[in-house]
């Protein structure tokens, strides 16, 4: 009986490393709040995120990111790569920003209603958690994210 249970409490434990490990390293399951990224992802659409390209650092002007918000770190916020570091950004067709090194400028798709680097300015690479890969749900809108760019 206690080797039973003893064998049993191990199997929870490697499939509990096993779905960490996957959660982490791999990607996640996530559903979307929000119409910043409209008419690409909607409210309340299910995605897959990949936190690969984030660990390689390789992603790409285009890509749709998630991150912490860099006004509230305990929300996640989903918007998409729009310069890298060294890139110019222009406002107002007079000035322009140089996105520094160790950041990037992301931009809502639905340009009328997103908080974004319009508002907080360029957002350090440290916060992007992972890269949407697909679109999950509704199975109608199934397809995978490409990088617009592209």
């Amino acid at each position: 009986m206690i080797r039973t249970t003893l064998s049993s409490i191990k199997n929870v434990i490697k499939g509990a490393c096993i779905s960490y490990f996957g959660l982490e390293c791999i990607g996640h399951p996530m559903i979307c709040s929000g119409s910043s990224m409209e008419p690409v992802l909607n409210h309340n659409d299910i995605i897959f995120a990949e936190r690969l390209s984030v660990k390689t650092h390789n992603y790409e002007k285009g890509d749709i990111v998630i991150l912490k918000c860099p006004d509230d770190p305990k929300q996640l916020i989903c918007k998409r790569i729009l310069a890298l570091p060294g890139d110019k950004i222009w406002h107002d067709f007079v000035d322009y920003i140089i996105v520094p090194k160790g950041h990037v400028w992301l931009e809502g798709d639905n340009k009328d209603n997103s908080t974004d680097s319009r508002n907080f300015g360029p957002v350090p690479q440290g916060l992007i958690r992972s890269r949407v890969l697909c679109k999950l749900w509704p199975p109608t809108d199934f397809y995978m994210i490409g990088n617009i760019y592209n």
